[in-house]
């Protein structure tokens, strides 16, 4: 069977269509993912119900924010978005959970100026108390640096460390260990013997919530809060998440319960190796505390 000229130009015509098209479609997928879903800021509230929780704590309202990643692909603008936000909504307590820069990042920032940039954008926030972690970045960075520039703006960086949170003579306990992934976390001096109130555990890699459980101390803790996952970054609908970092894999994002153990893992507001969020928007999460 012959195939005329004219068969032949039509197919090569759809063929070059279809790749203009195919072309055309990615770019505007990478814009889409680049610029829109990466600043699609997703405001999520969740109702932590706590058995031991003091009546003076009822509505007690926790901002979380996690990964900003300032010195690679988040712009201060859009950190300045989100300290806004966060101010609107008037929480009680706003708790970072790690990484607020990049090892390796490719943008001419070094890391100095991206640390203390964050710092500064970050002592707008009007919250009573604000506390903060590191993440497996800062660490990479330099944890002297980071903890320099956060408490050059007095904001608090709790390594191994716990502290009360008070409210009308009742308190709850805010702990916070070192980087789970990079450094060595201690259970033993960041969770207390004996707490006199709900207990908040902040760790950054939220797979390291299977060694809490297996922890004698374990038990006191009441919530863990972590990032790290991003939630995946990139999801594809029907598959998950491409890629998911080491001890970011099991519990990717959301809400997870142990028993009296809660987990929950905030998306983060950065990103990491690519510029780009599909499926996956940054987070600012309001945690409202009640009763159970």
């Amino acid at each position: 069977m012959s195939v005329s000229p004219e068969g032949t130009s039509r197919s090569r015509i759809s063929r070059r269509h279809f790749i203009l098209g195919s072309g055309v479609a990615a770019a505007g997928l990478a814009l889409y993912s680049g610029e829109i879903a990466r600043h699609d800021l997703d405001i999520v509230n969740t109702t932590i119900r706590i058995a031991n929780l003091p009546s003076a704590f009822y509505g007690f309202r926790v901002a979380q924010i996690s990964d900003i990643h300032l010195d690679e692909f988040t712009e201060p603008f859009f950190l300045e978005h989100a300290v806004h936000r966060v101010n609107q909504l008037a929480p009680d307590l706003v708790l970072v959970t790690g990484d607020f820069v990049t090892r390796g990042s490719l943008t001419f920032l070094d890391s100095r100026h991206a640390a203390y940039r964050c710092a500064e954008i970050l002592s707008t926030l009007k919250a009573p108390q604000v506390y903060t972690i590191l993440g497996n970045h800062d660490v990479g960075v330099s944890a002297p640096l980071v903890i320099g520039a956060l408490r050059s703006q007095k904001i608090p960086v709790l390594v191994n460390e716990h502290v009360p949170i008070e409210r009308a003579g009742a308190r709850l306990w805010l702990c916070g260990t070192d980087d789970a992934g990079t450094s060595h976390p201690d259970l033993d001096l960041t969770i207390p013997d004996r707490p006199d109130g709900p207990v908040l555990l902040m760790v950054h890699e939220p797979d390291y919530v299977d060694t809490v459980l297996q922890h004698p101390k374990g038990k006191l803790a009441d919530l863990m809060l972590s990032g790290h996952s991003h939630g995946g970054q990139v999801r594809i609908p029907f598959y998950g998440p491409l890629i998911l970092p080491p001890m970011g894999q099991k519990y990717v994002m959301g809400h997870f319960t142990f028993g009296s153990l809660q987990l929950y893992v905030n998306r983060g507001l950065g990103a990491v190796g690519l510029p780009f969020r599909f499926d996956c928007p940054p987070e600012l999460t309001i945690h409202t505390l009640q009763t159970a």
